[in-house]
């Protein structure tokens, strides 16, 4: 009698330990889903109000609140991996104590922070170089939103900054491509002031009248707007270099990628310009394009003052 007893009890607690490791599998993997979801529901909600917070920064009028709107999207931006991080620390403890039930609390915390090392090492270890690299950029002004930036030490990486948070920046290239970059990957940025590119054409003639109505007709080709040139361009220089000789500088702002309308359009312009003139050619030699950023041109020129001071003495 004993006997049957004691097997029916070891019956009946193995039967309620199958019950509850199935209920502990159950509540687990409602867990698991659980916090997807609640991840998911939270960074779609992040999302919406940064995106949000970007329009009304797109419309500020004034750049100080622009700059105010920049950093609460930024910030909004890091909290989605934050979020996502504290819900599977969550989720960690919680399995831990589901599946040990007998630990107490010190020890599930324990086991759950080995878990979350062990699950998100690999992750947040990327993120804190990611921010502390976005931190450092932002600090030091390296670029903003709207400027067309270089990457360095990648080929051919470049494009307009649409958004930049600590973590990652958006770029959209020439073609049309968007792409995604880490912080953590950018040595050097190459920036361009104001989305524009400064391109002179010297231009030598020998009739000053001929030569400028020359030029004037041929920027009348070249195409305007935002991905064309900025303006006309314009003639900023004329000068005589000698009895029969006169120098134009022609000046164009124009974006990345577009420079050829400078070097190369409205340079074929001039030369088809003249050909079909009747009469001797008009243009002395082929046009110089060059570039000439004024911010550029005033560095050079105090160096070579500095230069010549040294040689002096």
């Amino acid at each position: 009698m004993d006997n049957v007893l004691d097997k029916t009890n070891s019956e009946l607690t193995g039967f309620f330990s199958e019950q509850n490791a199935m209920r502990s599998l159950i509540v687990l993997i409602i867990s698991i889903i659980g916090a997807f979801l609640l991840s998911k529901l939270v960074a779609f909600i992040i999302i919406k109000v940064a995106q949000f917070v970007a329009t009304i920064s797109d419309n500020a009028p004034d750049a100080e609140r622009q700059v105010r709107l920049r950093r609460i999207e930024t910030y909004l931006s890091v909290s989605i991996a934050l979020v996502r991080a504290l819900i599977i620390g969550f989720v960690a403890f919680y399995a831990w104590k589901i599946l040990t039930p007998e630990a107490s609390t010190g020890a599930a915390t324990i086991g759950a922070s080995a878990f979350f090392i062990v699950l998100a090492g690999g992750t947040i270890g990327m993120i804190l170089r990611d921010i502390t690299t976005g931190a450092s950029m932002i600090i030091e002004g390296w670029f903003h939103v709207g400027d067309y930036i270089d990457i360095e030490p990648f080929d051919n990486l470049s494009g307009v900054v649409e958004r930049m948070t600590l973590r990652s920046t958006k770029l959209r290239s020439l073609s049309g491509e968007v792409v995604w970059i880490h912080n953590q990957h950018m040595q050097a940025v190459k920036v361009t002031p104001s989305g524009l590119r400064t391109i002179a054409v010297d231009v030598f003639v020998n009739n000053q009248n001929v030569g400028k109505n020359l030029i004037e007709k041929a920027i009348e080709t070249i195409p305007t707007g935002i991905i064309k040139v900025a303006k006309k361009p314009e003639i900023t220089r004329t000068e005589k270099w000698g009895e029969h000789l006169w120098l134009f500088t022609v000046v164009g702002e124009t974006p990345p990628g577009r420079e050829w309308l400078m070097e190369k359009f409205f340079v074929e312009s001039l030369h088809a310009l003249d050909d079909r003139r009747s009469g001797p050619k008009t243009l002395v030699r082929p046009p110089i394009a060059r570039f000439a950023d004024p911010e550029a041109e005033r560095s050079f020129k105090r160096s070579v003052k500095m230069a010549r001071t040294e040689t002096s003495k």
